[in-house]
């Protein structure tokens, strides 16, 4: 049996890869169902992997169906309001925008009932010899696997296993607001924002928000600040918007307004090299294997990991060993070219040339 621990994108469509080519597999998850808690907001769906990925998955009409019309717009304006670059939506679908949770519920959807366990978060793992692995639950009950894969995210709970690598902050961190009802109700913030991507960034700082459907306007507020900046005092949406003092009001009342509880999310990353020496019966995918600074690749690629895998292990029948080591001597140098890029792309967007850093990545794209 190959088990996969954790229900997100990529663990879902290494499942839904597996399901295809008649491999059992079961997914244990933490969260006792699929409605448990949000999944985040608006992704982009990138041609050259995670389109790819959902086709190997058999879903790219599916999705194609769940896409956001006009969200591929961008537009980069200055703390004053002033736009600096505005490039509408051009319809060609390169990377259509879907809601996360609307993904996650289609990859759900698509996989037999049962092949999910809900509300099994992992306590530990202890290898029983010949590449096995006895998994123990937060209720005490066990499970034993021939293939164990880690798709649980930045804090993973298979990668000890593996590797010594740890998440390591890297400076700079989010804050997450939402507007509802955001052209009736919000309206210089939500035209501020236009129909797509919105960003206003300097060293430093900066507010980036995206219309998503029925009016939603969803804010990442970044402040590059030491993570004791954060813990001194309670994030509120007055002490973030303090360090936006003199900007557009269309701006600041994407922090102001908020009709939800500020979030705090800090970036962490694990080493651009990351890799591991051949463990037989284990491998990882997804942030679990290269945690990064958000680019919009990050669940591009844990979809694409979790297709190659599926796709490695359906090409070599019985012997998981070989698939392991098929799919690990692809994932690793790409991985690490994909961190290597969002750490320069990360540069762009919030380091000491922002915003003529932006400009100039947009206006070459």
């Amino acid at each position: 049996m190959i088990t996969i621990v954790g229900a997100g994108l990529g663990g879902l469509t290494l499942a839904r890869v597996l399901h295809l080519h008649n491999i059992p597999v079961t997914v244990y998850e933490g969260d006792a169902s699929a409605a448990a808690r949000t999944q985040g907001g608006q992704l982009d769906i990138h041609e050259q992997n995670g389109q790819l990925a959902l086709e190997a998955a058999g879903l790219l009409e599916e999705f194609r169906k769940h896409i956001h019309e006009g969200g591929e717009a961008m537009r980069i304006l200055g703390p004053d309001g002033s736009t600096l670059f505005d490039e509408p939506d051009d319809g060609s679908g390169h990377r259509p925008e879907i809601l996360r949770g609307d993904l996650r519920q289609i990859l759900i959807d698509s996989l037999p009932e049962g092949t999910i366990s809900w509300g099994h978060k992992v306590t530990a793992i202890t290898p029983v010899g010949a590449g096995r692995h006895e998994l123990t639950f937060a209720d005490g009950t066990t499970a034993t696997t021939e293939l164990l894969v880690g798709a649980d995210g930045a804090w993973s709970r298979v990668r000890p296993l593996l590797s010594d690598a740890t998440p390591q902050y890297v400076g700079t961190s989010f804050v997450e607001t939402y507007l509802y009802d955001a052209d009736e109700r919000h309206a210089a913030s939500a035209k501020a924002v236009g129909t797509g991507a919105m960003m206003a960034t300097v060293p430093g700082k900066g507010i980036q928000a995206h219309r998503e459907a029925n009016g939603v306007l969803h804010t990442y507020v970044s402040l590059t600040r030491p993570q004791e900046w954060f813990d001194a005092a309670p994030i509120t949406a007055a002490r973030v918007a303090a360090e936006f003092e003199g900007w557009a009001p269309e701006l600041t009342a994407l922090i102001t307004d908020g009709e939800t509880p500020p979030v705090l999310r800090p970036l962490h990353t694990l080493p651009t090299e990351h890799r591991w020496e051949r463990v037989p019966g284990v491998t990882l995918l997804g942030d679990a294997a290269h945690l990064q600074v958000p680019n919009g690749e990050g669940a591009n690629l844990a979809m694409y990991d979790g297709a190659e895998l599926g796709r490695a292990i359906a090409a070599y029948p019985g012997d998981i060993e070989a698939a392991l080591t098929q799919y690990e001597a692809g994932l690793f140098p790409r991985s690490a070219a994909e961190s290597a890029e969002a750490a320069r792309d990360f540069e762009r967007f919030f380091g000491p040339d922002t915003p003529q850093s932006v400009l100039e990545l947009f206006k070459s794209a």
